[in-house]
């Protein structure tokens, strides 16, 4: 929606085609996370090896992938993030297909093992990746790696028991044939990307867990971790379901951490704060562990219980993960790689005891065990209230007219344009644009209005902030939004139509940038604001809606949509 959010693209789909390899890639690397769990029964019957053995394919995966988080901003620093995430493919590729290829239980764990060191390079640098490459900005990127994010959690396990119902062999070679497309599509199309100004250190990650913040969140993090893998490790061995059965439990799971994550979470967030949307979550999710503690055996009540758990999954993966880059008072890619290094370590250990803790105590204990690691999370996120509410401060800041010398103001004059006012101006216009080329219709139509009812009009541009999926990468920089914010005022000179122009800061999602606008519209007494329409379908266009409802709820002047086929108010 040009306009109505800021950083946004005329469609987040029309990218060129490296954004798109790269893409197809996160959607088989998130594949990931649930693809072996309808085939865990099966290893377990037809190699012979326990519930609690077999459990270490997660273990293996996600402790390796924890501990590589450590490496792979030291790693893409000295190479470049093409290079990085080429060599994460490639890892990929190989050790998915050795799995496959495997004739024990120790060697899968083993390739596992490498696959999770791939797996960490990759998410490392994909989404700078994607950003790198799209066009017109951060936002049609963010929205697409979103978009391949939701699809891969969701595909994953229905295509583990599909191919799992051939072989459980199938899975493993599936990913590695889609790896090995994605990784010549990445070579061939993705231009290669220039080296850091800085290098990173390998301490980087440690003493970034030295500040308390970062630390809070990520201990929380891992206890919340720890009752979600239980579920994701441990669930399928009570179901006891085919593969191709399993794969729908938990590709209809999936689908609600997808929908939750990218549409529920923001609107839980802007309702009920970062805080208490943390605590509610982490509370009812942990009542949905206690109850498929109580249900075990109870087959129908386990599976609805599992599937349910994807909402709370969503929600939490979207606000504890803006929390973290918001409180976290170190690069973006740094803070991620800390606070991905502790979660996993919770993710990856789970499992394992699990099956260790059904063997000594019953089939019940480690489902109390995850509910109690839950409640704990929520304990320890309490001792940081002070910081989780300084995070929500940041992300909700109110827009102010001026600050205070010390602290950031909520947004950043440009200045004006070279136009001379013609008479007096009855009324403020404001114009919220993007660094799109459609964001020129809106600024034309501003111009052909303002030049008419000898309006002055107030530019804005927010800045972009953008956290997905499990990071977040260095926001736009301020000189860059207000290089956006100097075209369009250029324009409008060009027009005859003078213009004042502002960014506004910290636009951390969507919403708070429609939000973020009709608070500055509110503050300038503006009684029309422009805006784009959207121009795609689909899951960007939902996105772009959650933008222009927070703008329309909360601004008092008249909104006008502006496209090219498109005047409304």
């Amino acid at each position: 929606m040009s306009g109505a959010r800021p950083g946004s693209t005329a469609s987040p789909f029309k990218q060129p085609k490296a954004v798109f390899a790269v893409a197809f890639a996160c959607v088989v690397s998130f594949m990931g996370i649930g693809l072996v769990d309808p085939i865990l029964p099966a290893i377990s019957n037809q190699l012979h090896a326990s519930p609690s053995e077999v459990t270490l394919l997660f273990t293996s995966y996600l402790v390796v992938t924890a501990v590589a988080m450590l490496i792979t901003n030291w790693v893409s620093s000295r190479i470049g993030a093409k290079r990085t995430l080429i060599a994460g493919l490639i890892l990929i590729v190989v050790f998915a297909g050795l799995a496959g290829a495997s004739g024990s239980l120790g060697d899968i764990i083993g390739f596992r093992a490498g696959w999770g060191v791939g797996n960490a390079l990759f998410i490392a640098t994909s989404l700078a990746v994607i950003v790198a490459s799209a066009s017109g900005g951060f936002a049609g990127a963010i929205v697409l790696y979103e978009t391949a994010l939701g699809l891969g959690i969701a595909i994953g396990p229905l295509l583990g028991g599909t191919l799992g119902e051939i072989s459980w062999r199938g899975p493993f070679f599936g990913v590695s044939v889609l790896m090995a497309i994605a990784l010549i599509a990445t070579v061939v199309l993705v231009e290669p990307t220039p080296k850091p100004a800085q290098k990173t250190s390998l301490s980087a990650p440690f003493k970034a867990l030295r500040h308390r913040g970062l630390l809070i969140m990520a201990l929380t993090a891992l206890c919340y971790n720890w009752g979600f893998f239980t579920i994701l490790g441990y669930a399928p061995f009570p179901m006891d379901l085919s593969p191709i059965k399993l794969g729908l439990v938990f590709c209809g799971w999936g689908i609600l951490v997808a929908i939750f994550a990218v549409f529920g979470a923001p609107r839980l967030q802007e309702r009920l704060g970062i805080a208490r949307t943390m605590y509610a979550n982490l509370f009812v999710f942990a009542l949905i562990i206690l109850g498929i503690a109580i249900w075990t055996l109870d087959r129908p009540v386990l599976i609805v219980l599992t599937i349910v758990s994807g909402i709370f999954c969503g929600v939490n993966n979207t606000v504890t993960t803006q929390a973290v880059m918001t409180v976290s008072p170190v690069e973006r890619p740094v803070a991620s790689a800390a606070y991905s290094f502790v979660r996993f370590i919770g993710g990856g250990l789970a499992p394992y005891a699990a099956g260790r803790l059904v063997i000594a105590v019953n089939i019940h204990f480690p489902f109390y065990l995850g509910a109690g690691a839950v409640l704990l999370g929520i304990v320890i996120l309490s001792t940081g209230h002070k910081l989780l509410a300084e995070a929500e401060r940041v992300q909700a800041e109110d827009v102010k007219a001026a600050a205070a010398p010390a602290a950031a103001p909520a947004f950043a004059a440009v200045g004006g344009n070279s136009a001379t006012r013609r008479g007096k101006a009855a009324e403020v216009m404001l114009v919220a644009i993007d660094g799109s080329p459609n964001a020129d219709l809106v600024t034309d139509a501003a111009a052909r209005l303002a030049a008419d009812d000898n309006q002055v009009i107030q530019l804005v541009h927010a800045q972009e902030s953008p956290v997905a999926g499990d990071g977040g990468i260095d926001g736009e920089a301020l000189e860059a939004a207000r290089a956006v914010v100097r075209d369009h005022l250029d324009r409008l000179a060009a027009s005859g139509v003078p213009a004042e122009g502002h960014v506004l800061l910290h636009a951390a999602d969507h919403g708070t940038a429609g939000r973020l606008i009709a608070e500055y519209a509110n503050e300038a007494g503006a009684t029309t604001i422009l805006i784009g329409a959207p121009t795609n379908h689909g899951l960007s266009a939902l996105m772009d809606e959650s933008a222009s409802a927070e703008l329309r709820r909360h601004a008092k002047a008249r909104v006008l949509v502006i496209g090219p086929d498109v005047f409304s108010s």
